[in-house]
């Protein structure tokens, strides 16, 4: 299977302070890949060195099979980048900016054209396509710049957090263009903090954490792995049940006022819980990439 990035102990330092602290990960041709962490983890240092924004400190960085360093201007032709930031054009319309960016990439105009006619119609952005971008909802914002980020038919496309700060409506709306394009084979890195994001959109995906990666494998298999098939939450566990969960070996998180179960597949301990210890105030529930995000990285909140 064709590599399309492929990295091996990278580093970045930044005056003395390692973001990235000796990652190796590699993405497969057409695959749907996240990069997932908490705030400060290590993401958006990572995809900043990807798309040539920011250089390596020291380690290898491979995309398309060529050196970032040697290669950077080939490397950029083929890729699309969805950022964080609003950077349209606040002073062109949603049309012009679409034109504009493909002379970045010195598109000839009729194709400009066409493509901008293209994707204004796959983000139903063409009934918009003289308004200025400040007349735009932020859902409508993202899916332009999405638009935007496809311009030049990249073979990789990466997206910093997509639908950060979006409603419900506007965010499914872009999960929904992003499988479409998913089905058409283009690779796609991904950062978020939104779990049901990953788990719907990416094939694979690693968590990091303080500049490291903690775990790498397809959410389905990372569920399995670390938080089991089911979860039962409890409040306010009395020192019975704290006493059982320990001596049969649960795989469990002390909250203090609350006890979370990870239940194994195949281990059925709901009936036991449900007749022994939970006549009120248990969840019952199927196990998430949350409940295996928060394990790796903890719950405490982050500045």
């Amino acid at each position: 299977m064709d590599k399309i990035i492929e990295i091996q102990d990278l580093i970045k330092q930044f005056s003395g302070f390692t973001a990235v602290n000796e990652i190796s990960f590699s993405v497969n041709r057409g695959e749907f890949f996240g990069l997932l962490g908490p705030n400060g983890a290590g993401k958006t240092t990572t995809i900043r060195m990807l798309y040539g924004f920011s250089p390596p400190t020291r380690g290898e960085l491979r995309i398309f099979g060529m050196n970032m360093d040697t290669h950077f201007r080939k490397i950029k032709a083929r890729i699309g980048v969805c950022q964080q930031e609003n950077t349209l054009d606040p002073d062109l319309s949603v049309e012009q900016n679409l034109h504009v960016f493909a002379g970045y990439f010195s598109i000839p105009k009729k194709e400009a054209a066409e493509r901008t006619r293209e994707y204004l119609e796959f983000f139903a952005l063409h009934h918009k396509k003289d308004a200025k971008v400040m007349e735009l909802s932020g859902g409508m914002a993202r899916r332009l710049i999405l638009a935007r980020s496809l311009i030049n038919r990249p073979d990789l496309l990466i997206l910093d957090e997509p639908t950060t700060g979006l409603d419900p409506q506007s965010r499914h709306q872009v999960w929904e263009k992003l499988e479409a394009l998913k089905k058409t084979g283009l690779t796609v890195v991904i950062t978020t903090h939104n779990m049901e994001e990953a788990s719907q959109l990416c094939d694979r995906l690693v968590i990091m954490d303080h500049g490291k990666i903690l775990v790498d494998g397809s959410p389905e298999d990372l569920i399995a792995r670390y938080a089991g098939k089911n979860i039962i939450e409890i409040e306010g566990p009395d020192q019975a049940l704290i006493e059982y969960v320990k001596e049969h070996a649960i795989e469990h998180d002390d909250l203090g006022r609350r006890l979370i179960l990870f239940e194994p597949e195949g281990k059925g301990l709901n009936n036991t819980f449900r007749e022994r210890f939970c006549n009120e105030k248990c969840i019952y529930r199927n196990s998430t990439l949350e409940d295996v995000f928060l394990r790796l990285t903890g719950r405490e909140l982050r500045e």
